[in-house]
């Protein structure tokens, strides 16, 4: 595979693809600082609207986990294209025949299989990138991924919600994030047709299609890095999706900030992420993946979950002293960004089944933060949670000295002994 032409890592011949992933992923999230409240507010109650977000979940967890497979087995043009088109009929049928007429079967229904989608989009993606990008350039491409990702749910997604709320009301806005979900959607179909090679699994057998998709699964038994780097991934984000559970607790309830002010310094996390994805990406293939994953990423995230919870608690209801650790961690959480060029080197005949695992495991971490918090806080408070997740990142700083992976530029001991020996042996040789 030849050098792919890049500005600061991100590679030209996919620009349009990232552009795309954020406006996709803008009109996507639209609804997630509302919607649960839309529904309660229209007489069912908050049980049943959770388990609209949950089969909803459930759904999305499902597809991430196939979607490196799949795409790879029906080209990632064409998965991309069945997430974009499953995403607008099931929102346009959840719209009228759930909210518009109040059905909550209907609403289960159309919203768990829209669940399905934009994993299915964004993912297909992710191989795409790891198909048409050399190794030694995956992990700064996916560092633009991930920034596009923020600039979409976590910026555009949140803010516009809060100007077109109050000038067309919630359920404008819903049909509003219809338009970028279509914009997103039809640029990829458009400046992504004919970028790539496509995949030798694309033309296998009904049979071997299958085989292939077990592949999700059964990798984690037969390869032991592969496993290794899930568990790594899975801890990577735990306090991401755990605090914003049981940080309000402490922030609002104990040391008297508001929600509003508490919203702005979480806001601030994912503003940060924006930058540090890309600088994470870029510097990954210069420091070395794993080394920069061990020091930066599981040390740096030991120490800013600590530091959410002893700086505010030191000093109180200071807005700009919150904010400190809420920066820590969108600087630290994104030094994870190139576990995902990890995956498919670990597996670099079967980058699909690789890719769908780290899906899995990013799924797995939305799941499991709060389900660990749930557990320790009836016992230790949020104190708990907190050390909790701290010793979780160091016990995958360690597993980070386990697990082997060749990256390009940066040979592991062991294959730079057997080049030492096999030069040595050739001199010998000649001589």
């Amino acid at each position: 595979m030849q050098s792919e032409k890049s500005w600061f890592g991100l590679p030209v011949s996919l620009l349009w693809g990232f552009v795309a992933i954020a406006i996709f992923m803008s009109g996507d999230g639209f609804e997630m600082a509302f919607l649960s409240k839309h529904i309660t507010d229209m007489g069912f109650s908050p049980a049943q609207s959770a388990l609209v977000f949950t089969l909803y979940g459930a759904a999305a967890a499902l597809a991430a986990w196939s979607s490196g497979v799949v795409a790879e087995i029906i080209t990632p043009q064409r998965a991309m294209r069945i997430g974009f088109v499953l995403w607008v009929v099931m929102h346009v049928l959840f719209m009228t025949l759930g909210l518009g007429m109040r059905n909550y079967g209907l609403m289960l229904l159309f919203y768990g299989i829209r669940g399905l989608a934009y994993p299915l989009f964004i993912y297909s993606f992710v191989l795409m990138i790891v198909q048409n990008v050399p190794k030694d350039q995956v992990s700064s491409a996916m560092g633009w991924f991930w920034a596009m990702y923020s600039i979409g749910i976590g910026c555009i997604g949140s803010y516009l919600p809060s100007f077109t709320i109050p000038w067309m009301g919630e359920t404008g806005t819903l049909w509003f994030a219809v338009a970028w979900v279509v914009a997103g959607g039809l640029l990829a179909m458009f400046a992504l047709r004919n970028v790539g090679v496509e995949s030798a699994k694309a033309h296998l057998s009904p049979k071997d299609k299958m085989r292939e998709l077990s592949r999700a699964g059964t990798l984690l038994v037969t390869n032991r890095n592969i496993f290794l780097a899930c568990l790594i991934r899975i801890i990577n984000t735990l306090s991401l999706f755990g605090f914003a559970v049981v940080m309000p607790m402490l922030f609002v309830g104990q040391l008297g900030f508001t929600m509003s002010e508490w919203l702005q310094i979480w806001a601030v996390f994912f503003f940060v992420t924006i930058f540090t994805n890309v600088m994470w990406g870029v510097l990954g293939e210069t420091i070395g993946w794993i080394r920069q994953v061990r020091w930066f990423g599981c040390l740096g995230m030991a120490l800013s979950s600590l530091a959410f919870y002893y700086i505010p608690v030191t000093f109180g209801h200071n807005y700009w002293m919150a904010m400190i650790p809420a920066v820590m961690l969108g600087i630290f959480v994104a030094a994870f960004v190139p576990m995902t060029a990890v995956f498919p080197a670990l597996e670099p005949k079967h980058k699909g089944a690789a890719i769908s695992i780290y899906n899995l495991s990013a799924g797995l971490s939305n799941f499991l933060a709060p389900a660990i918090a749930s557990m320790v806080l009836p016992f230790f408070g949020v104190l708990g949670v907190v050390w909790t997740y701290t010793a979780l990142y160091l016990f995958a700083g360690v597993l980070t000295l386990i697990i082997r992976v060749e990256q390009p530029g940066h040979p592991s001991k062991a294959s730079a002994a057997k080049n030492w020996r096999s030069t040595v042996a050739a001199q010998n040789k000649s001589s």
